[in-house]
């Protein structure tokens, strides 16, 4: 009889790990484990993905393999070959629709107007960083850490690993303040001139760092550009 993916102490299940921590908490093999439920044939789902992942050998050729190719690894029958398919073209789809749609970023109300809905909700401090490519485009956002109320600890080595597996040429740093003030604290200056000078180093231009909170009585806006706040001068 195969294990179920229920069977798997529910702390360690894929799908409650994905919605107590995200998709960056799930291997590769953990969420594929998702689309297939259940193992076949004595095997758990999460062994029929780490299967399917050596055998394909990369993301691409694995979404490429024809049914018969999938249903060639053990425990993977008819009806979770066409749901790999579909997830798939899915995938390929959204990417081909954001490489249409990917919005300009080269003022700091496009970013605040890409962050700000999901920033809204946010209680503590989030920290993200905008891949952009050479015409300064979006790739993608990436959220880095998250912090206490007002407080979060930033790495370079986390903020520029992303930016290089996704080739970027440049990024925008970015988050938020829960108490509602946009304004920078010395804790952000610090940490935007260390990051500027890491992404000089890596050829990684940081072009901004973006301060999302609520509009005042003196100020409209609800972020404020530390580059238009000077911080960014030589």
């Amino acid at each position: 009889m195969s294990q179920r993916i229920k069977d798997i102490p529910e702390h360690e299940r894929p799908r409650e790990r994905l919605a107590a921590n995200g998709v960056g908490a799930l291997r590769d093999a953990e969420l594929i484990a998702i689309l297939l439920r259940t193992g076949l044939q004595g095997r758990s789902a999460i062994q029929v993905a780490d299967e399917l992942l050596q055998r394909f050998g990369t993301f691409n050729r694995l979404a490429g393999a024809s049914l018969e190719e999938l249903q060639s690894v053990k425990g993977v029958g008819r009806d979770k070959a066409i749901t790999l398919r579909a997830a798939f073209a899915l995938a390929q789809r959204m990417v081909k629709e954001l490489q249409r749609e990917a919005p300009l970023l080269d003022a700091p109300d496009a970013v605040a107007d890409l962050l700000r809905e999901e920033n809204r909700h946010y209680e503590v401090e989030s920290f993200q960083i905008i891949l952009l490519n050479t015409r300064r485009r979006l790739i993608r956002v990436e959220k880095i850490s998250q912090g206490t109320l007002d407080t979060i600890l930033v790495h370079p080595r986390e903020v520029f690993k992303p930016a290089i597996a996704a080739n970027a040429s440049a990024i925008i740093l970015a988050h938020n303040h829960p108490s509602g003030d946009p304004s920078p604290s010395e804790a952000d200056i610090r940490a935007t001139r260390e990051l500027i000078r890491a992404g000089q180093l890596l050829k990684i231009e940081v072009l901004d760092h973006i301060i999302l909170g609520r509009g005042t009585e003196r100020n409209s806006r609800d972020f404020v550009s530390l580059k238009e706040l000077g911080y960014f001068a030589a």
